[in-house]
């Protein structure tokens, strides 16, 4: 019997990376789950390859994120699983450097985004469901030219908390995943070349006491981990760190 038969999920950027192998987890455990994009083409294309429901919306948009309610509300009634995985690193700058445009897009993504897609679906969540928020190790680091993005991560572990406290009475637990390096097209998203992505990546192994880059996988059946109230229903207000002994 599959874990999660009868149990409807959403993920936020389940297109690429990250989302979609913990989309492509939760299907092979019986879950129906919705998956959300920026872009028309490559959500369909996912969902299609995983057997998902599509919804186009950006994270980043308020409206989006409306419609998502309403669709979800009318379409399908209540949410067991919500991971809120969608963000960005934006562009890697000085503070000195840093323009408001850059400043925006990455706070409207990783933390407004993701802010207010759980205040308005917050209504939808079943009693005992289960909420996971991709935070980033980076959230307690202060690595220069990675202002916003570290910040955008540490907002994101303070409002995870006060909601895992808010949500407690009705048995939603809330909790966060921080990988360090992972092998995913965020860093390519940034705007660094291959040769700049390959020296990066060596220089992070090096950094990291395990030597190799965590995968999409393995942060997916943590997240699978902490949805399943068979094995974490104690877990609230929890971030775990999936980074190979990097903080250490």
């Amino acid at each position: 019997m599959n874990k999660f038969n009868n149990k409807l999920a959403i993920v936020t950027g389940g297109n690429s990376g990250i989302g979609y192998a913990t989309a492509k987890e939760l299907i092979a455990e019986g879950a129906k789950v919705i998956i959300t994009g920026r872009r028309k083409e490559a959500i369909e294309k996912a969902a299609e390859e995983l057997g998902a429901i599509p919804f186009v919306a950006d994270q980043g948009k308020l409206e989006d994120i409306e419609s998502l309610k309403t669709e979800v509300e009318n379409q399908y009634g209540k949410v067991d699983i919500l991971f809120i995985n969608a963000g960005i690193t934006g562009r890697l700058v000085s503070i000195e450097n840093m323009t408001a445009e850059n400043f925006d897009q990455v706070m409207n993504i990783n933390f407004r985004g993701a802010y207010f897609t759980l205040s308005k679906l917050t209504p939808l969540l079943n009693d005992g469901a289960s909420v996971v928020f991709l935070s980033s190790n980076v959230a307690t680091t202060y690595k220069p030219n990675s202002s916003v993005y570290q910040a955008s991560k540490a907002a994101l572990n303070s409002i995870a908390k006060t909601a895992a406290a808010e949500l407690a009475p009705r048995k939603i637990r809330v909790n966060m995943v921080s990988p360090g390096p992972t092998k995913t097209e965020i860093m390519s998203k940034a705007g660094l070349d291959e040769k700049t992505l390959e020296g990066i990546n060596e220089w992070l192994i090096d950094t990291i006491p395990l030597k190799k880059m965590g995968t999409a996988e393995d942060v997916a059946k943590l997240v699978v981990y902490l949805s399943d109230d068979s094995v974490s229903s104690f877990m609230t207000g929890t971030e775990i760190v999936i980074d190979g002994g990097m903080l250490l």
